[in-house]
């Protein structure tokens, strides 16, 4: 969550900035208030427990000087003053669940290099790459036999089968065969090899605690986006970033161990509640995909260059597979929840001629580190971690590309020689009836 020592010292700072998120300023100013009366009524109920301590001092005294009638009227006053005290105690708790309940809906700040713009539209494309921009190539032009929809290939190939899926699960839940199910295996661990020189591989639960959830800002903004378990309060995760951020929840790191770079592979679970009917056809949009995160806690100063080296490796990997991609600097008004500054990496998927988001690297301060209370120890004092995070990368478009890219005019798809190792024979046929 924002800081909220920084929203009373620079309440004009805050709302600017969340202005450009379309945060009302009147929202910041009821939580003000709010604030004022609960540390209002936190020091009325203190005083009140001072005086009842003070009182019950003086009862002993009279005790000790056998002044009962002295005593016995202090201890009157004693349970009067401590029913003002229950009464002040439990509204000073009512405001502060309120003022969390407002705190914990409010974005983070955008960072100031963020693009000013409302929504998805004032997003700004940094760069475009393709095989052979190097050396002058031009933006490929795709071929007839490679503008085939992945589900046509799919189909043709014996690979995906959308009925199967949603038989067993419903619409939007893919069930992959054979050479496609392999493929999907081949992609992470090609991912999961590159980034072990410097992350350390993770194989968290695939369901979060509601605690966890908070965490990282999915709850309670983006409750209808999720997978609930309400019997054992658990949720299936949206992405490992869930259950990663909470590995150090309430503790202290050294400075010294810092940057903590983590990675793992799950599988990712999204309702798309605001969705519906857009893009829903083969692995446009589905509600169950695997993705390899990175993620680190980190320094401020650590930050920047920790955010680079993840946006650094997701292209890597798109590079090395050969896909044509665009990276777009989301604007103030596109942001995620927690996120103060990200950076998108779409693919050129031909068949269907979109572009298709594939990786989200994004910086979020200490927004959540401040839900999850990780801080680290230096030289400074004590301070909140900042965290960082990004797929590289979410296999479901992936795959979908790279069928579509790599068809050949026989109908097969014949891979890039960088899965071999981890595919085989990297040609694609028909399987056999």
């Amino acid at each position: 969550m924002i800081d909220l020592a920084q929203l009373r010292r620079e309440p004009d700072v805050v709302k600017t900035a969340l202005a450009r998120r379309g945060v009302a300023a009147e929202t910041m100013d009821a939580i003000l208030e709010l604030d004022v009366e609960h540390r209002r009524l936190l020091q009325e109920a203190e005083s009140l427990r001072a005086q009842i301590k003070d009182i019950s001092r003086q009862v002993g005294e009279a005790r000790r000087a056998k002044a009962d009638d002295v005593a016995d009227a202090l201890s009157l006053d004693s349970r009067e003053i401590g029913e003002r005290e229950r009464a002040a105690t439990e509204a000073c708790d009512a405001v502060a669940t309120e003022l969390r309940s407002r705190l914990l809906m409010v974005p983070n700040l955008p960072s100031p290099d963020a693009p000013d713009g409302p929504d998805e539209s004032a997003n700004v494309e940094v760069r475009r790459w393709w095989v052979g921009m190097e050396d002058g190539a031009e933006f490929p032009t795709f071929m007839a036999h490679q503008r085939v929809a992945h589900w046509d290939v799919a189909r043709d190939l014996g690979i995906l089968d959308l009925e199967a899926g949603a038989k067993l699960a419903g619409s939007m839940f893919p069930l992959y065969r054979g050479d496609g199910a392999r493929l999907l295996r081949a992609l992470s661990f090609f991912a999961l090899d590159r980034h072990r020189d410097a992350y350390e591989e993770i194989r968290p639960p695939s369901v979060a605690l509601t605690d966890t959830m908070m965490s990282t800002g999915h709850l309670p903004k983006s409750a209808d986006d999720m997978y609930e378990v309400p019997r054992d309060d658990l949720w299936l995760i949206p992405t490992a970033e869930v259950p990663l951020t909470s590995m150090h929840r309430g503790e202290i790191l050294d400075e010294a161990v810092l940057p903590v770079r983590l990675t793992a592979l799950t599988a990712c679970f999204r309702r798309e509640a605001g969705a519906a009917g857009r893009d829903t056809r083969g692995l446009l949009r589905v509600h169950e995909f695997d993705k390899v995160e990175l993620f680190a806690y980190c320094t401020p100063d650590q930050a920047e260059a920790a955010h680079a080296d993840i946006l650094a490796r997701a292209e890597g990997l798109l590079r090395e597979l050969g896909l044509t991609y665009r990276v777009l600097d989301l604007c103030a008004g596109d942001l995620g929840t927690s996120s103060a500054r990200t950076i998108d990496l779409e693919v050129y998927s031909p068949g269907v001629d979109k572009w298709l988001e594939v990786s989200s690297v994004s910086w979020f301060r200490d927004f959540q580190a401040r839900r999850a209370n990780v801080r680290f120890r230096g030289g400074g004092g004590t301070q909140f971690v900042h965290t960082v995070n990004g797929s590289a990368l979410a296999w479901a478009r992936i795959w979908a590309a790279l069928v579509e890219t790599y068809r050949q005019v026989d109908g097969t798809v014949r891979l890039p020689e960088v899965l071999a190792p981890y595919f085989g024979d990297v040609t694609i046929r028909p399987t056999a009836s």
